[in-house]
């Protein structure tokens, strides 16, 4: 669903059975389509489908990347650990081999003394919940 639906103001989907402004890839793909197939200026095809500039672009580059994929709205925020990265799951793994006891809180210490990376108990925790797949 295009949450700016009342913004886009391009006359095809104005009154239109087949165009609906709901449709976010529809109006994504068809901003695109306006530029790339019929020459029109992206500033006038933006203003008219009820985005910026920028945001024409970032579509124009997903689109490009992705195909029809990079039209689908994205998740917002963080993708994933950015933190624990691999180097510092290594340490965590190599001192739970150590001692298994090892607390999740004492981790947190050890990684701030040893990266200088102020983490939290729970991202810690998680780290340790995740599938070893994943974290390789």
């Amino acid at each position: 669903m295009n949450p700016h639906a009342q913004d886009v103001q391009d006359p095809a989907f104005i009154g239109s059975d087949f165009f609906d402004s709901r449709d976010l890839v529809q109006v994504r793909y068809e901003m695109l389509r306006r530029v790339r197939t019929e020459g029109h200026a992206i500033a006038e095809v933006a203003a008219r489908f009820g985005v910026s500039r920028p945001t024409f672009y970032k579509v124009q580059s997903d689109f490009d990347r992705e195909g029809l994929a990079g039209l689908l709205p994205d998740k917002r925020g963080p993708r994933g650990a950015h933190k624990i990265t691999d180097e510092v799951m290594r340490f965590i793994e190599e001192a739970r081999a150590v001692d298994e006891r090892v607390s999740p809180q004492m981790l947190v210490e050890r990684i701030a003394a040893q990266f200088g990376l102020v983490v939290h108990r729970r991202t810690v925790e998680r780290a340790l919940a995740r599938p070893k797949k994943k974290r390789q």
